[in-house]
């Protein structure tokens, strides 16, 4: 894979300085998909700080309903494609082409309660929420730690 690092730079967060974006924005019409590019981007250049892009339980919630691979993914974002040029190729690539099932996918992330994850997310997020999140604010979904912990909320 031959990574355009001029580009890439030109586009990329350093995610050791500002966080990537928020779970809850879209990018060809996909939640997560954004916060996925600007992971990848500072992976790419070694600016994740403490973000992986892969492996990432966030990301692969999206992957697995795309049918897109994070090494796909990897190679569109090394070339140091937009994120508009990125939004097209997902619309391209996904496995998911009717735009109602993405839109009940992304009401599913958006509203998906602790309770309904995984009991190894449960046993994971029990630990992570009280050293990461500020203590007076209420975690009512799963975005939400992401969003807390990034300031957004």
């Amino acid at each position: 894979m031959n990574t355009n690092h001029v580009k890439v730079r030109q586009l990329a967060k350093d995610l050791r300085k500002a966080y990537p974006r928020s779970p809850r924005e879209k990018l060809g019409g996909y939640v997560i998909a954004a916060r996925c590019v600007d992971k990848c981007r500072a992976f790419l250049l070694n600016m994740n700080g403490e973000y992986n892009y892969w492996p990432c339980s966030l990301a692969s919630q999206w992957f697995d309903f795309t049918g897109i691979t994070p090494e796909q993914f990897k190679e569109v974002v090394a070339t140091g494609a937009t994120d508009d040029e990125v939004a097209r190729w997902i619309s391209e690539h996904s496995h998911v082409k009717d735009a109602d099932e993405v839109l009940k996918w992304n009401n599913r992330l958006r509203d998906m309660r602790l309770s309904d994850m995984s009991l190894q997310a449960q046993q994971y997020l029990e630990d992570y929420i009280p050293k990461c999140v500020p203590g007076h604010r209420p975690v009512y979904v799963w975005f939400d730690v992401y969003d807390l912990e990034e300031k957004r909320l």
